[in-house]
Order: C-alpha cells, then structure tokens, then sequence
C-alpha cells in the first residue's frame, strides 16, 4: 500500500460481507496474506475499533487501515555448514568461500528457507558472536562477495576490528586480485576500465556503464592465457579491483564486450556450442577471489592470503585446453 492511512464508507452493496472480503476487493494491490497480519495486529479500525476478519459489514461505517504491517526483526540464524578458514584469530577471520553460497540474506529475507545455507549462518555456528556494525542479517560481514563467485572473503569478530577494517577498504588501502575467464580476446594484454557503475534502469537485479550519475569505479586487468578451443575464444586474466561496487569485475568486463564465462545476468551464454562435439556449460561464474592483503586491525602487521583456483574452474580450463591446440600461460 503506497499510503500509511487508507480510509473507506461502507456503502450498501456491501451490507452483509465480510471484512477480510472488503479489504481484499478495495485493496487489489495488497496480499490477502497482508491483510490478515494487519487485521491480526489492530491495523484496521471499523468506526474506530479494531474488528476481526469474519466481522459483517452492516453499513455506512468508516473503516480504516492505520500503519504497516509489524514484522519481526530480521536476523541471521546459527547453522552447521563446513567452513574453509584460511586464517582466524581473536579480531578476524579470512574465509574460502565456494560458489552458489550468499554472503548473507536479503532485507527481504524470513527465518525460513531463503535465509538459510548462507556465510553469515555458517559463520555464527563456528563462531558463536561476530561483530555487529553490520547489522543482525550482516554480523561480521565487511565486505561481499557475489553468490557465484568463490574465493577470500574477511570477517571480523568484534566491533573495532570491523570498523578498523571497513575504513581499509573504503580507503583502498585493501589489495584485493581475481582471477576471471572471459569470451574472446582482449585487444591489449592489460588495460583499465574506468567507467561508473550504477543499477539498471530496467532490470534491477542487473548493474551497468551506461547510465549517468554512476558510482566511480576502477578494475586493471592483466591477460595471463589467450586460449584458442573448438568452444571459441577465452582469455584468462589476473584482475584487481581499487573499488568494490556491487558486480563491478562482471559489469566492467562485460561492458567492454568480454563477459565472464558463466556469468548468464551479463550476456555469457548459458551453453557453449562446440564445432565438433557437444556444447559445454559452467553452472557458477568464472570468478575468483585469488589473493588479498590488508593491515591486521590490532598488530598492524601487513597480511596476505592466496587461496587456488578451485577444481571445478581448473577441470573447465582443461576441457578447453584438451580441445585447443597446445597452449602456454603466460
């Protein structure tokens, strides 16, 4: 409902129906499930008074709904997932995250199917406590990485480290080196890509170059294998990013007309047609999170972690590979 406050006569056509029945022909926009909550919980008033569902409507009275639906507050549930640590201590904690697992649940999310298998639940189940500058659907989380991309990600266990950490990142003090498989060749063998990123017009769940106003942003790329298969065109390259905008490696890459294979919300193809036998496809992104150094928030000592190119990327490198004439990486 667009407003806080809606209000309706019941006119006589109405005599003799049921509440519930009303709402639900007034308010076509508004879930029945909505309505109920808010029946449920005093938001609709006939003549002033809070009714129930079944009440009839006998005419000419003044019903009212007040406020919004109350809902619980949002917050990430403890569960026993197997983590890979690469690295904890008392402050921190340096995660391998495999691909197909969300960082943390949506604003959207329930305690209930969408918010469960994510980093945050596995986190809280090793852990017991994580920082909570983030927020209870975030503790700990200072920075992400998206649900089909694998790779290091930091954690912080308590307040001070986090905030020590985010003004790291937010100051691009934090190195942080992908690597990523594209369609085709790239022209130079490394370059920058400088565009701004901001959320699509049309398709929200999609970022882009092209409209104005965007959020700066800046990825350097360094071609590591120029790869010739019976499946097309692939350059692997070492990418590092000096910003962390939401799907900027994918967008920035994509925009230049070299999406990452796998990567379907930015132009990859879902199959990948072979010239002589059957076509292929990659069920995650081409995306790794390789390497990353930061300053410890409490020694100050200068960390850094490497984490390997995760089997299932190295078993479709060597499909095309064992399809190619042979090749070295640079």
């Amino acid at each position: 409902m667009e407003n806080s406050e809606t209000k309706f006569l019941v006119s006589e056509a109405h005599i003799g129906q049921r509440l519930d029945q009303f709402l639900v022909s007034h308010l076509p926009d508004t879930s029945r499930s909505r309505l109920q909550q808010l029946i449920a919980q005093g938001k609709v008033l006939v003549d002033g008074k809070a009714a129930r569902p079944s009440f009839h409507l006998r005419g000419s009275e003044q019903i009212e709904v007040v406020g919004e639906v109350q809902r619980p507050p949002l917050r990430a549930m403890a569960e026993e997932i197997p983590l890979d640590i690469v690295y904890e201590d008392d402050d921190l904690a340096v995660v391998n995250k495999p691909a197909g697992m969300m960082v943390h649940a949506g604003a959207g999310a329930t305690e209930a199917v969408q918010n469960r298998g994510t980093l945050v639940n596995a986190l809280l189940h090793r852990f017991g406590s994580l920082s909570g500058v983030g927020g209870e659907l975030r503790p700990g989380i200072v920075h992400r990485l998206d649900k089909n991309t694998s790779g290091l990600i930091v954690v912080a266990k308590n307040d001070a480290a986090h905030r020590a950490l985010a003004t790291q990142f937010s100051s691009r003090r934090v190195k942080k080196i992908y690597v990523a498989l594209v369609h085709g060749w790239l022209k130079n063998e490394h370059g920058k890509i400088t565009s701004p990123i901001s959320r699509d017009a049309i398709r929200r769940t999609r970022m882009t170059t092209r409209r104005s106003g965007g959020r700066e942003a800046l990825t350097t790329y360094k071609v590591q294998q120029r790869i010739e298969s019976a499946f097309g065109k692939f350059t692997l390259l070492k990418v590092e990013i000096a910003t962390g905008r939401t799907h900027q490696i994918r967008v920035h890459l994509a925009s230049i007309g070299h999406p990452v294979v796998g990567d379907n919300l930015y132009g990859a193809p879902s199959e990948i047609p072979s010239k002589v036998g059957k076509p292929i496809s990659l069920r995650r992104n081409f995306l790794h999170s390789q390497e990353i150094e930061f300053v410890h928030p409490r020694t100050r000592a200068t960390l850094r972690f490497s984490s390997p190119i995760p089997g299932q990327l190295n078993e479709f490198l060597r499909t095309l590979e064992v399809n190619s004439p042979a090749q070295k990486r640079l």
